[in-house]
């Protein structure tokens, strides 16, 4: 865990978010700006800064991570409508925590691109 990062600390338990999802590799919880009315961030529970740091030593969580997405959207009552999985790398992509995490987005008609 990075001390001072929040996705880890959400993950720990150690800040408060309205999670939807956990299991040993996983954490999910809804965002806090969201764009859509379903609007989920899907974290690896070990920190990993971004697609750039993955190493093969990730692959299992990785998977795990897309795998996470298809159970929530199904929770969430969105998988047969359809919805969008993003995973921003660095700031010209507009990652802002540097944590590799996975958007969820869905609940409404999706344009392309978004904003």
């Amino acid at each position: 865990m990075e001390s001072a990062c929040i996705f880890c600390k959400i993950a720990a338990g150690e800040a408060s978010a309205a999670l939807v999802y956990q299991d040993e590799q996983v954490t999910a919880f809804r965002d806090i700006h969201p764009v859509a009315p379903t609007h989920i961030l899907i974290v690896p529970r070990r920190h990993i800064v971004s697609v750039n740091q993955a190493s093969a030593e990730d692959e299992a969580v990785l998977g795990r991570l897309f795998l996470a997405a298809g159970k929530i959207a199904a929770q969430e009552g969105i998988a047969l409508g359809g919805y969008r999985l993003i995973v921003n790398t660095n700031a010209h992509a507009g990652q802002t925590v540097f944590h590799l995490h996975m958007h969820l987005i869905g609940g409404q008609p999706l344009r392309y691109p978004m904003g």
